[in-house]
């Protein structure tokens, strides 16, 4: 092999270049022997301490509920199953029973505000009294369960001074309360 000539070179210059022997890649050197190692504390003591932690958060979570619990008097109180402190001294098994509803027919003094009531609706039924008495609500929430018409599209039971049926849906103790209120007060109702 003959070295590149340049121009500023004479051909005199050029001396051909021998190749020599050729290197060898470095032996391969092994990986020495030892000893395994060893982590302090292992993976087994820090799955001991993190169960051990939970453990004691879910203890003292506990401890706070039943501390919670006692505070609010949920617990019962008397340590007699808790009887004697519900109104009447009502027993668990019958505050759990569904309400039972009732249909009460109800004389409305306002009989076009009846004639706007469809069943399903929601009403809440106030009794007032004469010139300057307070006026009550005897009952919320109450379901209108039918309007009553007669076969000439009026109303059943209207009066010659106002007034019309509905039929609501109520608990028995709010029916005695509505026949009650009838007695002795105009009834009205507002759709809710």
């Amino acid at each position: 092999m003959f070295s590149p000539v340049s121009p500023t070179t004479s051909p005199s210059d050029v001396r051909p270049t021998v190749p020599g022997p050729p290197v060898a890649a470095p032996p391969p050197c092994g990986v020495p022997a030892f000893a395994p190692l060893r982590v302090r504390g292992g993976g087994g003591r820090r799955l001991r301490r993190a169960v051990w932690r939970q453990r004691r958060a879910m203890a003292a979570g506990l401890a706070l509920t039943a501390a919670a619990l006692a505070a609010a008097g949920l617990t019962g109180g008397d340590g007699g199953g808790g009887a004697s402190d519900r109104p009447g001294g009502a027993a668990p098994e019958e505050e759990r029973r569904p309400v039972q509803l009732v249909s009460a027919p109800v004389r409305i003094a306002d009989a076009a505000t009846v004639r706007l009531l469809r069943p399903g609706d929601r009403v809440d039924v106030i009794a007032g009294g004469g010139a300057g008495a307070d006026a009550r609500v005897v009952a919320k929430g109450a379901r209108v369960a039918a309007v009553p018409r007669t076969a000439a599209d009026g109303f059943a039971g209207d009066l010659a001074e106002g007034g019309a049926l509905v039929v609501l849906s109520v608990p028995r103790s709010t029916a005695a309360s509505l026949a009650g209120a009838g007695i002795s007060a105009r009834l009205a109702v507002t759709l809710c």
